[in-house]
């Protein structure tokens, strides 16, 4: 590979293919986001919302799992190989949406997506912190999720189209497949393997180290990583929970915001127009919300974001009418944008380089089970309750977790916090990790 060098105008051309990555692995989700639910009602006769959101429990867990060992499996083998897996065993999810007799085997279909979304995701993730460096890992997070859930939104979009003038199905799968041949071949042929960036970066910190506490927070067991990035650092833990937790808001817009919205009145045009502008909002704000958080830090958007985007939920079920429902879909976009590129970058941040992609599968597994706990508390809720009663406990849980994270989590940037100094000092102590 010659001579390393980190940034993102250095290794323009390989970040570039890895924006192109994550936009594909969003095309791929996003064809299944406006035409699953609509063929599990109209197609395959489910009623029960927590039936409907089965399918999202099984990918929700799926991926979390697999957030974890494709971290683990990237420091290993690299990045590279870890992505490729993930667009093999896409393959398959068209063809079984295409011939799906009834609707567990969407389910099991999901079940593919979950694992294609935890390892093509995490790894080109991963590829963009090791290629940006620590001085622009706020930028990188935010191109990386903005690429990504904007093609959620047009992968969205498109089969949307498709499936009014073609019908639900095979026409839009059609689409999806041929995204998936088009991410295999790009990670195939054209990535590159970015694992030695990351291992040129830990030898510099690992030479600047001025004393044994820093060397040995390099050489940690698979355990010892999960249980600190799980519960053993305070910082971790508060990134952990509130990635889970603002999981529940994306299940609710996913399951139950089409089956609200038009029994209140409106259109299936006009709920899409709803749930657009919060994808949007989301994804284009995340260009400037993830390099806010390289000027003013991680925790202040972290924060905002978690208690706007419960308020936008909130407000949703308390207000009525299409444009009310326009303004709460974008103020809870925005909550979002504020939070999810920089819940990643604190734990980017926390993390040593020589574990950073074991720390982010960590993270990235409570987050996307945040998927499928937020799908059995949304569907209990609404088969139980009302689907009203989904939207004010997802409000409640953001309110609660936002409050977790103001109380305990440090700021992580090296220029506006002291959050690898004091570590480094607490786990010096025999008695740290108490």
């Amino acid at each position: 590979m010659g001579h390393i060098e980190q940034g993102i105008r250095e290794n323009w051309r390989q970040f570039a293919l890895q924006l192109l990555m994550v936009f594909a692995v969003g095309l791929t989700i996003g064809s299944e986001r406006n035409v699953v639910p609509l063929l599990g009602r109209d197609v395959l006769g489910v009623e029960s919302v927590l039936v409907i959101g089965s399918f999202v429990v099984s990918f929700g867990f799926v991926k979390a799992i697999l957030n974890l060992y494709g971290g683990k499996w990237a420091e290993t083998y690299g990045r590279k190989p870890i992505l490729v897996a993930g667009w093999v065993v896409a393959l398959p999810i068209p063809l079984i949406l295409v011939f799906a007799p009834n609707w567990w085997w969407v389910t099991v279909g999901n079940v593919l997506l979950g694992v294609n979304q935890g390892l093509a995701w995490s790894m080109s993730v991963n590829a963009k912190l090791d290629l940006a460096g620590s001085d622009r890992r706020g930028l990188a997070v935010g191109l990386d999720e903005a690429f990504g859930y904007g093609g959620v939104a047009v992968g969205s979009w498109v089969t949307g189209v498709i499936a009014g003038g073609y019908g639900l199905r095979p026409a839009p799968f059609v689409f999806l497949a041929a995204v998936v041949v088009l991410g295999l071949i790009v990670s195939a042929l054209f990535v590159e393997e970015t694992l030695p960036y990351a291992e040129a970066e830990a030898e510099a910190e690992a030479t600047a180290a001025d004393d044994a506490g820093a060397d040995a927070d390099a050489d940690l067991p698979f355990r010892e990583i999960v249980r600190r990035a799980t519960w053993g650092d305070r910082t971790l833990f508060a990134a952990a929970q509130a990635g889970s937790v603002e999981k529940f808001v994306d299940a609710l817009v996913w399951i139950a915001y089409p089956l609200y919205l038009t029994s209140a009145g409106l259109s299936v045009a006009e709920v899409g127009v709803v749930v657009g502008v919060y994808g949007g909002v989301w994804g284009v704000l995340q260009l400037y919300t993830g390099p806010l958080a390289d000027d003013i830090g991680r925790r202040p958007p972290v924060v905002a974001g978690m208690f706007l985007a419960g308020a936008g939920v909130l407000a949703t079920a308390l207000g009525s009418g299409y444009w009310w429902w326009v303004g709460t879909a974008a103020a809870t976009g925005v909550g979002m944008a504020l939070l999810y590129p920089n819940l990643i970058t604190v734990v980017g941040d926390a993390a040593h380089p020589t574990w950073r992609a074991t720390g982010l599968g960590v993270y990235r597994m409570w987050r996307d089970a945040g998927y499928g706990f937020g799908a059995v508390a949304i569907g209990l809720a609404a088969d139980l309750v009302s689907v009203r009663a989904a939207f004010y406990l997802t409000a409640a849980a953001m309110f609660l977790s936002g409050g977790v994270a103001l109380a305990w989590m440090r700021e992580t940037h090296p220029e506006f916090g002291d959050y690898r100094t004091s570590t480094t000092e607490q786990r010096a102590s025999p008695r740290a990790d108490d």
